[in-house]
């Protein structure tokens, strides 16, 4: 399997002003860009939803529940499928600590590579086809070996 060559985030968890749209759309209605990042990523809009209901659900069962599920699960989706540098540790500690900022990054990442496409170079393989052994048996009481070919 072929290593990928890792990059970084196109913008800063913390560049906010770069963008100043999605910085206005995720602090106005920070819901709303959440359920935008999702679809332009290709999952269920609604999946960020699941942030806002999942503490209060777990908790009444009695379950602590720090790390939000949806955010922390696209950003390690976008970063796998771009290859942007990073660690599963990072993911929780932005999504946890700086959650608007992180679907800010995200927001702004999926907006660059709609720009600015990944081209992915696929070498053609040789493909070789071997025929298999032939296999010889003997008869019984016939000294003569007898070729089979499949």
């Amino acid at each position: 399997m072929e290593t990928q060559h890792l990059t970084n985030w196109n913008t800063g968890l913390f560049d906010c002003c770069d963008d100043k749209r999605s910085c206005c759309y995720g602090f106005w209605c920070c819901p709303c860009l959440a359920c935008t990042v999702a679809g332009n990523f290709g999952e269920n809009r609604c999946l960020p939803l699941c942030d806002i209901f999942s503490p209060a659900i777990t908790a009444a069962c009695g379950i602590p529940l720090c790390a939000p599920p949806a955010a922390l699960a696209l950003r390690v989706g976008i970063r796998n499928r771009y290859g942007v540098k990073g660690s599963i540790c990072k993911d929780i500690a932005s999504s946890c600590f700086c959650m608007w900022c992180s679907w800010c990054q995200m927001h702004r990442e999926l907006k660059y590579r709609k720009k600015n496409p990944t081209v992915i170079n696929v070498q053609p393989q040789t493909i070789v086809q071997m025929q298999p052994a032939p296999v010889v048996m003997m008869a019984p009481g016939n000294p003569a070996p007898v070729v089979v070919t499949q």
